[in-house]
Order: C-alpha cells, then structure tokens, then sequence
C-alpha cells in the first residue's frame, strides 16, 4: 500500500513555498515515510529525495477511511480521536498558514502541520504535553488486606467497582471508605494501561477532581483506589432533586428537597474550577458531563468517575462503527465532523452540563434522535434557555456554544462568573439532610 500527504513547510522562499512530499509504504500497524523535496513554484522539478526516514505507528482507522481529510483540521493543544475510543498516537498541530490546491496535493493528500504534541492517554483525561512522561511519578501501593470489599457498586467494561473500607490509608483515620475499581483483563496491553492511568492520576490533586489514593497490584485483579462519593454521579443526584422527582422509602413515597438556583449556581462553579485546573495542567477531559461528576458531602462536587458511564447511560452515547462511542449531544461541530478535541471543546461541553444543571439532569436534546442531534449541532443549532435558568447563566452557555472554537469563553472567565454569581446569593446545603 502507498500514498501520499503534503506537507506545507514553515520557511519562506525567494519565489514560493517548499513542499516536503510524504511517500509512506507499510502495513496496518507501522509505516515508513521517506521524504522528497519539491518546490512549489516549479512544475516540473526533479524531486530531490531527503535524507530522512521516520517510522511511525498509525492507527487502522486511518488506513480504513484512506487518511481522511479531517486530520487537516487540526489546531493547538488538540487531540485526534480515532476509532479505538483513545486518542491518535499521531498528533499535529497546523501553524494555520495558506494550504497548497488541490492540485499540488494530488487525490490522497491531506495537509498536517510540522509541530507534533504527544499525548498521555487515559479513559477520561487527555493530555496534550509530554511532561509525565519526564518526571518519576511515585504511585502509592496499597496491601490486599488492607482492602475489605463491602458491596458492588457498578460495572462497566473495564471490570468492577466496589465499596470498600480501606485501613492505614490516613493518619487520622482507622479505616476509611473508598471506591475500588478492577480490571477484569490481564493482559499485558491492559496492564500497561493501568500503569499509565495510575501514574495520570497520581498526578492530578485539586479539591474538584476525585482522589486517586493508589494501586494494589500484589495478585489480579489489579486494583484501582479512589474518593467514596456518597451521593453518586450529578446526573441521579439531579433528577432526584427535580421538580418531579418522588422516592420511595419503606412502602412510602416522599418528595426530597428541589435544588434551589444558589445550589445550582454552586454545583457548576465547583465543575468549572475542576475544569480551570484540567485546562493548566493541558488536560483535555473529552466526555465531561454531568453522568461524569460525582457528589457527596455538603453539596460538594468533583469530576471524575469510574468508567461505568457508558454502561449505565448508553443511551447518551452514539455508536460509530464497532465499538467506538462518541458523547455527540455533548460535542461541538469540530469534534463531531473532525475528532478534535481540544480545551475550547471541553467549554463547548461546559456548557452543555450548565444546561444539564439548571434542566435537573435532563438529557440534552432529548426529543431528537442521534442523526438530527448531529445535524442541528453542525447547522449552528443549540439549546433553548431551561424554564429555571436565569438568563445571565444562558448568556455563558451561549459564550460556550460559539462556532468558532477561539470565539468561545475562556474557562477562567466561566469560572469567575459562576463564582461571582454564586456569592450574590447564599448557598444553604441542607439538601442532603
């Protein structure tokens, strides 16, 4: 198999631009590229062949749709998806000067930029520098029996998670509850997985992201050990403090306590400062939505969760091809037409889960099918103002929801309006009882 890409080179030229011709041969898992010389002016010029060879792996959904086009959008601190639901081990950023015609590029070019940012995967976090990878980063290692299993708590692909007790994991305190997930597969691909997620974690401490206390790896399953979030993902916590919300306790039906707007107000800042901190540290989250954030004490709330979501809410999720599921209802056009996710995509999902919010956790176009959610979204549609949301809160979520993606708010600006917001009205926290 052999094609072609072009690449625009950065250097000026006395009478045009220099194209550096990509010719790459290989199979589905490993390519190798030699490079030729041309100029961009010159038509029928020699191709002086350079002396470079890179080897690079590339992914098998690029050699299914024949290195679709849309790996030319691509812009700063971005992320490409590809089919196997992680990010691209091929990662470009465009410098964002003239494109060479159609003609220059042949039927098989697509035009990437020179500068490459490698990227640390993980199921809920991506990163868009190398700078884990530099540094020794010391994961805590927790003993067997140390961990009691209580009950199950979910399950999701990736294996099981569990209520625990965890002793001699704090100073202060005996034992302390916790949630356990396990990897159902050992091999030796999941294993390093697992490795590199836990040293992602290890590295991400703020009060609004779930703490990862460590890992038990002594026999299988491994063990993963996070933050117990007694109230559950913000998504059940919302519909269960709705205004049409009933539960049922010992035979008996009873209204709970609806969410107030100074609650409401308080749970999204407390998102978007988690956010503000994912964005300093260039993580891109990808799938942040309300299913994705967890409560517990004093209406506190945190992003992260146990990769249950796509279990417990597949009907949020919008299948492409096998096996790869896209969050569409909560992605910007980019990221729908073109895979890129990036910083201003996650403001785009922002304010899709201020939306959730202030709706009492309801599904984002819940009245249109996966097919006419992707079109309204692409054609420049975006969600109606929620009957409770006052309309300075509609306001960020439209700054969130422009097209362009450098038109959109920055998340330190969403931030401190939220906050600001929040401090005009008290907060009271007997909600939860």
């Amino acid at each position: 198999m052999s094609t072609s890409i072009v690449m625009q080179q950065s250097r000026p030229h006395e009478r045009g631009k220099h194209l550096l011709r990509f010719v790459l041969v290989g199979n589905q898992s490993q390519l190798l590229i030699r490079c030729f010389q041309a100029c961009a002016h010159v038509s029928k010029r020699p191709r002086e062949e350079l002396p470079v060879c890179v080897r690079v792996h590339v992914p098998e959904m690029l050699f299914k749709h024949r290195l679709s086009p849309f790996l030319s959008y691509l812009g700063p601190s971005s992320v490409i998806s590809n089919d196997d639901d992680s990010a691209s081990p091929l990662h470009h950023v465009s410098n964002g000067s003239n494109t060479p015609s159609s003609s220059e590029m042949g039927p098989d070019a697509v035009i990437i930029g020179m500068t490459k940012i490698p990227v640390i995967e993980n199921p809920q976090y991506f990163r868009s520098t190398n700078s884990l990878l530099k540094t020794d980063t010391f994961v805590q290692h927790i003993k067997r029996h140390n961990i009691v299993l209580k009950r199950e708590l979910g399950e999701g692909a990736f294996g099981k998670v569990f209520l625990a007790e965890c002793y001699n994991l704090s100073p202060d305190q005996e034992k302390i509850l916790v949630a356990v997930k396990t990897l159902k597969e050992a091999s030796e691909n999941a294993r390093k997985d697992f490795h590199r997620e836990a040293e992602l974690l290890t590295n991400l401490q703020h009060e609004h992201i779930v703490t990862f206390y460590g890992v038990c790896v002594e026999s299988d399953p491994l063990i993963m050990v996070f933050e117990y979030m007694k109230h559950g993902d913000l998504n059940k916590f919302l519909r269960a403090h709705g205004p049409d919300a009933v539960l049922m306790a010992e035979g008996q039906t009873t209204r709970p306590v609806e969410l107030t707007q100074s609650q409401m107000l308080h749970i999204a800042q407390q998102i978007a400062s988690g956010m503000v901190y994912l964005a300093s540290q260039h993580f891109v989250h990808r799938d942040l939505a309300t299913r994705n954030c967890l409560v517990g004490e004093n209406l506190l709330v945190k992003i992260g969760d146990f990769g249950m979501s796509r279990d417990v809410y597949s009907t949020d999720y919008y299948r492409v091809g096998g096996h790869t599921m896209l969050p569409i209802r909560w992605m910007p056009p980019e990221s729908i037409m073109y895979r890129k996710f990036t910083t201003e995509s996650d403001v785009w999902s922002l304010g899709v889960v201020l939306w959730e919010i202030f709706t009492y956790g309801k599904q984002p176009w819940y009245q249109l099918s996966n097919n006419e959610v992707i079109e309204c979204i692409t054609q420049g549609r975006v969600l109606q103002r929620p009957r409770t949301c006052p309309k300075e809160v509609y306001d960020l979520m439209l700054g969130c929801w422009q097209r362009e993606p450098h038109m959109r708010l920055n998340i330190k600006e969403i931030h401190s309006l939220l906050l600001n917001l929040a401090k005009a009205s008290p907060v009271y926290l007997d909600i939860l009882g």
